[in-house]
């Protein structure tokens, strides 16, 4: 697919990679209409082509008690209202069949979860709603077994797939980023590279994933210079209480500077 396909997508001719970015979960309209305002900033000056990024519902919670929404239909009326108040497209997950129809009334990609790419019934969903399907490398899979998940999408008569790699288990509480995956995908679709959940470190025993956010431009860099399509940042403007997956978020007051270092990167990178 040409990433033109995506409505409202802007600055396709910029030779940037393109950005998902924006908090794990919409916690309310304020907070997600205050950091789609920055990052729009940020994005039309450096002119890199952005989706905000905002879970309706988080299903795929370690606790009963963890923050899992503000309600279906209240989250995607938010990020609708991003999408018409900025002019920009939007991306959030789904987990369920019935997901696919309700979000694809306010979305423009839909997000199918690492631990659920698998899942054939979700995925043909999501394809028959004519949205992008965004799917995420499960970590237990190896980049090409991805062929498979993109081939679902086809077979449903859609082109339009990404895939994003979010690293891969490295042992029970950490994750690594194999780059190695990333030209093996690009032969079936778009990639993505998400660095902030590449970063987690899951199964801790407080039950609240940790993760490495110092780590963030490291492995964004690496991406860059490995030319992947897209980067996927997940970015607050308080992440120490922000309700779902702070720990590995990067703070929005960083963002320009990582992004203008990345422009930077890819600009010479497209030179060579």
């Amino acid at each position: 697919m040409k990433l033109s396909d995506v409505p409202k997508i802007k600055h396709t001719n910029s030779n940037n990679f393109f950005l998902l970015a924006g908090p794990c979960a919409i916690e309310g309209e304020d907070m997600a209409m205050r950091i789609a305002e920055k990052v729009v900033g940020i994005t039309n000056k450096l002119e890199i082509p952005y989706v905000f990024k905002g879970s309706f519902k988080k299903a795929n919670r370690s606790r009963i008690d963890s923050f899992t929404g503000i309600g279906d239909e209240k989250a995607l009326k938010i990020l609708q209202k991003v999408s018409k108040e900025f002019d920009i497209p939007t991306v959030t997950d789904i987990h369920e069949i019935s997901d696919a129809a309700k979000a694809a009334e306010y979305v423009d990609v839909l997000q199918i979860p690492a631990f659920l790419v698998r899942q054939t019934d979700l995925v043909v969903a999501a394809a028959e709603t004519g949205k992008v399907v965004n799917l995420k490398k499960g970590q237990f899979m190896s980049p090409e077994a991805m062929k498979h998940a993109v081939q679902k999408v086809k077979d449903s008569g859609s082109d339009k797939a990404w895939i994003t790699d979010r690293g891969t288990m490295f042992g029970y509480q950490d994750m690594i980023v194999d780059f190695r995956g990333i030209p093996t995908m690009k032969q079936y679709a778009p990639v993505v590279l998400d660095v902030t959940h590449s970063l987690q470190q899951p199964n801790q025993t407080a039950g609240v994933t940790g993760g490495r956010p110092d780590m963030i431009e490291t492995i964004a860099r690496a991406g860059v210079v490995n030319n992947v399509d897209g980067l996927f940042i997940e970015t607050h403007f308080d992440p120490a209480n922000a309700k779902s997956d702070g720990a590995n978020m990067l703070h929005l007051d960083n963002l320009e500077n990582l992004l203008t270092n990345l422009v930077a990167i890819r600009k010479t990178i497209n030179s060579l």
